[in-house]
């Protein structure tokens, strides 16, 4: 992650947020209704990440450098009903995956994106293409004409591979904590953050590595040897490309770049999840429109009557879905920091609280801009 700004003050909005850190709490306040809605929109995510990683390491695997992918959603098994369903929209809105794996392949950032700019990944990419060509004159030709296409193409799968990789291990973990918070283990937002660090932290050095299968071979792309892991290389670019960057969402707002409405600077994006406007949600081309849709089929019943018992009722039911969202990734951004602090965040040894305010400060500047004050 980032932390290319320098503060030397806490903002003023967000001292009592880093109090609140340090007293082993949150970014968002314990409630029993942050809780009810976190735990219960992250089981709906979890179902939902669940389709979505499976597709993406689908499409990594095999629809390798397929020039018309007309059926890449379909994870093989293809029939006219699933086509119908398709057209008509009664699915699982993949694209929002491949919208979250472009914002990533274009933020770039962290240990994979080093690598793909190595000798080493031109190697491996130049092999798999050189088996893959054979066998497609199409390809073959496109490659003499545009030698860099096809490379460009391996390192978009390559993202594809690496977010299926990350949620692959998401879906379960947010699964795994609608399941204890049923039995009574989790009763409070510190729990869901514990939980989803210890989550982060287990699989945190599991090696990330990528392969595909060509005329019957396997050719490496992100081999062992590569050192990339889960934590690092996929999870840390994800959080960073999706929750803080992103890209504005076309046709909502018109941004004028000459009167720098738009930051010259990519590190100063501030775009991602946590800074969206919930209204907007449910227009036509929003992309995260396509993620709420998705989830609000696999509400939980008790989250379901809460959003029932609110304002507007299921009339602005996206917008709450969003706002439950946006909770639920504050609280992940919480075990994320918490996971890449220097030293525990409630500390009492002064050396390792001034160590822990200089990482910190960086982060709750970027934070002070976010939408964490109206979701308290």
């Amino acid at each position: 992650m980032s932390a290319s700004i320098q503060v030397k003050t806490i903002e003023p909005n967000l001292s009592n947020v880093k109090q609140r850190l340090e007293e082993g709490g949150a970014l968002l306040p314990d409630s029993h209704d942050n809780l009810l809605e976190v735990v219960g929109i992250l089981k709906s995510y979890g179902v939902v990440l669940g389709e979505y990683y499976r597709n993406l390491t689908y499409i990594s695997e095999y629809q390798f450098l397929e020039i018309f992918p007309f059926f890449k959603f379909f994870n093989g098994k293809f029939s006219l009903g699933k086509l119908g369903r398709h057209w008509w929209h009664d699915r699982i809105n993949l694209e929002f995956a491949e919208y979250c794996m472009k914002a990533m392949f274009w933020h770039g950032g962290g240990g994979l994106d080093t690598y793909l700019d190595s000798d080493k990944f031109k190697k491996l990419a130049k092999d798999a293409i050189a088996a893959k060509v054979k066998r497609s004159p199409l390809l073959l030709l496109l490659n003499r004409l545009f030698p860099d296409f096809l490379p460009e193409q391996v390192r978009l799968m390559t993202y594809y591979s690496a977010l299926g990789y990350f949620w692959s291990f998401m879906s379960p973990m947010f699964l795994e904590l609608s399941d204890r918070y049923d039995r009574g283990e989790i009763k409070s937002i510190p729990d869901v953050v514990k939980h989803i660090q210890d989550g982060l932290v287990n699989s945190a050095s599991v090696p990330y590595i990528y392969k595909v299968e060509i005329g019957g071979e396997y050719y490496e792309i992100v081999p062992d040897s590569a050192n990339l892991t889960f934590l690092m290389d996929t999870a840390v670019p994800y959080v960073e490309a999706v929750f803080f960057r992103s890209f504005p969402f076309r046709g909502t707002v018109s941004y004028n770049a000459q009167a720098q409405q738009i930051s010259s600077e990519i590190s100063q994006f501030n775009y991602g999840v946590l800074y969206a406007d919930p209204l907007p949600v449910g227009g036509a081309g929003i992309p995260p429109t396509l993620l709420m849709q998705d989830m609000r089929h696999y509400l939980p019943e008790y989250l379901h009557k809460f959003y029932q018992g609110g304002d507007r009722a299921e009339e602005d039911l996206l917008v709450k879905i969003c706002l439950s969202f946006q909770k639920s990734m504050f609280c992940v951004t919480t075990a994320a920091l918490r996971g890449l602090a220097p030293h525990p965040l409630e500390t009492q040894d002064p050396q390792e609280k001034q160590t822990n305010e200089k990482f910190l400060a960086p982060w709750l500047a970027r934070l002070s801009r976010s939408r964490l004050d109206t979701l308290q």
